[in-house]
C-alpha cells in the first residue's frame, strides 16, 4: 500500500518523503488515546447503567468503537507504526472487534485505492446503485451489519465470489474467516456460562446502535462524485471540527490520504497544506450535515443514483455549483 497514487507534481520528492516518516511514538500516541478514551467511556457505562446518564455515555462509547475502524484502516495501510508488526497487531485486534477481518480489509482497500470509482474494480462499490431505501438502510445499519456478518460467515466456508479478491488469497481469507467465527464463539459460550452481559453491554449493542454516526464519515469520501480516475476529483474531503478529525483519525483529509496513501494520519494535515492550501486549490469538500441533506434531496421523489451520469459531481455545496440533471428514464411499457 506504498504506492503514490497521485500526481508527483502536486509535491516536492523531498517533502513527500518527509511527511511520509512513521513513528512508533506519534503511533502510540494516536492508538491510546483512542484506547484510552474507551477504557473511561467503558467504565463510565459500567456505572451509569441503569440510570439516565446511561444514555449520552452510551452514544459516546458506541461512537468510540465504531471509529475503531478509522484506526484500522490506517494500520491496513501500515503507516501508524514505524514497527511492522505493531501494525498488524493492532490491525488484527480492530478488525476482531468490528467484525472486519484485516486481511480482507487490506485486499479490499487496496483495490479501492488502486481503482478509486471504477464500478468493477473499486472493492469498496461492489454493491447495487443506492436508491433512498437503501442508502438510508446502509446509513443506519441493518444492511451493513448484515453484510459484514454474512460475509464471515460465507468466507468461513469457501464461499469467496468477490471479483478483486485474487485466487491466491482467497485460501487465507477463509482461514482468518474462521478464526474470527472461532473467537466469536468462545465469548458467546463464556458469556452464557458466566451468565454475563459484559459483550452485549460494552461491546455489541454500543457498536450497532450508534453505527450510523460513523457512517456519516463512510458515505461522504466518494458518493456522488464522478467515476474517473482523477484524484482530485473522485475523492471528498470533509469539513469539521478538530473532536471529530481526532476520533476519524484525520480521514477527514481524504483527498489527501487518496493522493498518497503511504503518509501517516497524523502527517496528513501538512500533506493537504502542502498539496492544496499552499497552491490555493481545494478538493472537493462538504460537512457532514450539508452532505446527508444533499444526498436526501438527491433521492427524493424515486430518483436514484443509478438516474446520474457517472463522469459528473452530483453533490456539493458549492455556491455556483448546478447540479446534473438526472438522466430520463425510457416510458413504462404498458
Amino acid at each position: 500500500m506504498d504506492e503514490i497514487f497521485g500526481r508527483r507534481d502536486m509535491i516536492a520528492p523531498a517533502k513527500l518523503k518527509e511527511l511520509s516518516v512513521k513513528s512508533d511514538l506519534r503511533g502510540f500516541v494516536q492508538v491510546g488515546s483512542h484506547l484510552g478514551a474507551l477504557v473511561l467511556s467503558g467504565s463510565a457505562l459500567l456505572l451509569t447503567w441503569g440510570t439516565l446518564w446511561v444514555v449520552p455515555v452510551f452514544m459516546i462509547h458506541g461512537i468510540l468503537i465504531n471509529f475503531l475502524y478509522a484506526g484500522q484502516h490506517e494500520l491496513s495501510h501500515w503507516t501508524v507504526f514505524r514497527t511492522k508488526g505493531f501494525n498488524e497487531f493492532f490491525g488484527r485486534v480492530f478488525g476482531f472487534v468490528l467484525f472486519y477481518p484485516r486481511d480482507f480489509d487490506q485486499v479490499q482497500h487496496f483495490a479501492h485505492h488502486r481503482y478509486t470509482q471504477n464500478w468493477e474494480r473499486d472493492g469498496e462499490l461492489g454493491r447495487k446503485r443506492y436508491t433512498l431505501s437503501s442508502y438510508l438502510l446502509w446509513v443506519l445499519g441493518p444492511t451493513y451489519w448484515y453484510t459484514r456478518v454474512r460475509r464471515i460467515l460465507r468466507f468461513s466456508l469457501g464461499i469467496i465470489t468477490e471479483p478483486y479478491l485474487p485466487e491466491s488469497r482467497r485460501p487465507g481469507l477463509a482461514r482468518e474467516a474462521r478464526w474470527h467465527l472461532a473467537g466469536y464463539a468462545i465469548i458467546a459460550a463464556v458469556s452464557v456460562l458466566t451468565r454475563s452481559s459484559l459483550a452485549l453491554e460494552l461491546w455489541l449493542l454500543p457498536m450497532a446502535v450508534m453505527k450510523p454516526v460513523h457512517q456519516l464519515q463512510n458515505t461522504i469520501e466518494h458518493l456522488g462524485l464522478p467515476h474517473i480516475d482523477t484524484i482530485t476529483q473522485n475523492t471528498r474531503s470533509t469539513r469539521t471540527n478538530a473532536l471529530m478529525r481526532w476520533l476519524g483519525w484525520n480521514m477527514q483529509y481524504h483527498t489527501a490520504h487518496h493522493a498518497f496513501p503511504g503518509v501517516p494520519c497524523y502527517r496528513l494535515p501538512g500533506l493537504h497544506h502542502e498539496i492544496f492550501v499552499a497552491r490555493n486549490s481545494t478538493p472537493p469538500t462538504m460537512s457532514y450535515l450539508a452532505f446527508q441533506c444533499a444526498v436526501l434531496r438527491a433521492f427524493w421523489n424515486g430518483r436514484t443514483e443509478a438516474d446520474y451520469p457517472d463522469d459528473v459531481m452530483w453533490i456539493s455545496d458549492e455556491a455556483d455549483f448546478v447540479p446534473e440533471a438526472p438522466r430520463l428514464r425510457p416510458p413504462a411499457k404498458v
